[in-house]
């Protein structure tokens, strides 16, 4: 969790660096589409401070009024994120038809471009850096954080060739077209992003190589039982929750039957990281000669 904490903390710092930068962009251009960029980047800093709210209230270990933890909090975060991508996307299609209806030619429009390179630059370089991180800690936040500031990356670089375009051109009605473009993009960005939070707070299952994992381990880990039917998963930010029946033999003492499920969680949690194991022993009887079989 400090490593989460960490690069969410970061994010608020390259946000707020990133938002200078590109806030002067616009301050030295009056382009449409850089103050596009620029609302943008105030989406970013946002996010990153409600992202380090909800890593952090993900932490909480577990209480009474929440026996299972908290770790459904950060796919809040993720579904916020999305909607507040969708706000600025219309506050940039507001300003896109204003300018559209009065469009003006730019002012130092290569020096803008050279500043707003910069800050897209810093922005791809953390994006990669949350996403890689975001997997690995198992982080939806981090993540999607990442995952949003790579679609920023791209309407960067497209508003940086479209204004340079313009600029070349003489053609100021590119300006607002292009900012109209870049808050297209960034809804359809929002809306995959709360769709894919949707999913993980509807309990989705891990995803296939993660349960063909799993049902390899218990066929070859569960030695002295018979078979294990009725598995199910679910993943919850960085939790992953299984559960299962492990059947064995009606001889088997209750010691030896704990110590084969105490075998099986250890492997499993080698194999996927933090995980809840919920394991219902059944005697030989409750057989049902299908699910997984103990090789």
């Amino acid at each position: 969790m400090t490593s989460v904490r960490s690069l969410a903390q970061g994010s608020i710092a390259v946000g707020f660096v990133v938002l200078g930068l590109k806030y002067l962009a616009w301050h030295l251009t009056g382009s449409v589409a850089l103050l596009s960029d620029a609302i943008e980047s105030i989406v970013n800093v946002l996010t990153a401070v409600v992202a380090l709210m909800a890593i952090s209230l993900s932490a909480k270990p577990a209480d009474e009024e929440h026996p299972y933890g908290h770790h459904k909090a950060e796919y809040f975060s993720a579904v916020l994120e999305g909607v507040l991508i969708v706000l600025a996307a219309i506050l940039i299609l507001r300003e896109a038809y204003f300018s559209y209806l009065a469009p003006r030619a730019l002012d130092a429009p290569w020096l803008g471009l050279v500043v707003n390179a910069v800050a897209t630059v810093i922005n791809a370089g953390w994006a990669w850096a949350l996403i890689h991180r975001g997997r690995q800690l198992r982080s939806p936040a981090l993540t999607a954080d990442g995952r949003h500031l790579l679609t920023d990356v791209v309407s960067s670089i497209g508003v940086l060739g479209g204004v340079g375009v313009a600029a070349l051109s003489g053609i100021a009605i590119l300006d607002p077209i292009l900012a109209a473009l870049v808050a297209l993009n960034i809804l359809w960005a929002g809306w995959g992003l709360m769709k894919e939070s949707l999913s993980g707070l509807m309990d989705e299952a891990i995803p296939p190589t993660t349960l063909a994992a799993i049902r390899k381990i218990i066929s070859t880990e569960s030695v002295g039982a018979i078979e294990a039917h009725d598995l199910r998963t679910r993943r919850a930010g960085r939790m992953t929750f299984i559960d299962f029946h492990l059947v064995v033999s009606g001889a088997t003492s209750v010691s030896a039957a704990h110590e084969i499920c105490d075998n099986l969680e250890r492997a499993i949690r080698q194999e996927i990281g933090e995980a809840l194991i919920t394991i219902h022993v059944e005697p030989d009887n409750k057989a049902k000669h299908a699910g997984i079989v103990v090789l």
